[in-house]
């Protein structure tokens, strides 16, 4: 125990330290948050996308992503569709808006002839902007 006697000087020292502790904890809150929203973020429809060597361009905010599986269904954004409903569901998703680039992914096991069918069906459709969808190298 320790007692100061001297009581001459009454100005009290500065302290000149910055609490972190407020900012530790506010990382680590921000940490928490974005661990937990990065998984939501991605895509869950697996597919077995090929290698492109084409430079990358840049993606729109919420991008339109039709994916054809290997088994020939097609898959609109998170929602499995048929090839008959979907002109309807793709009127649905672009508010009809026939100028909205869609984002085709197919799958590797999928034939070519297959994949034009698909655009055939985005043309026929009036959807005319369409990217292909690969991997970087």
């Amino acid at each position: 125990m320790s007692v100061k006697l001297d009581h001459g000087d009454e100005d009290l020292a500065e302290n000149h330290e910055i609490n972190v502790t407020p900012f530790i904890d506010v990382m680590l809150v921000l940490l928490i948050i974005f661990m937990v929203a990065a998984p939501l973020a991605t895509v869950d429809v697996p597919v077995d996308l090929p290698v492109s060597t084409a430079e990358r361009q840049p993606k729109p905010d919420t991008p339109l992503f039709l994916t054809l599986k290997g088994d020939l269904s097609f898959t609109l954004k998170d929602t499995p569709v048929s090839r008959e409903a979907l002109p309807r569901a793709l009127d649905e998703a672009t508010g009809a808006r026939k100028d909205e680039r869609i984002f085709l992914r197919a799958d590797k096991a999928v034939p070519y002839g297959e994949l034009m069918q698909a655009m055939n069906v985005l043309r026929s459709a009036g959807y005319l902007k369409v990217a292909l969808v690969g991997l970087e190298q």
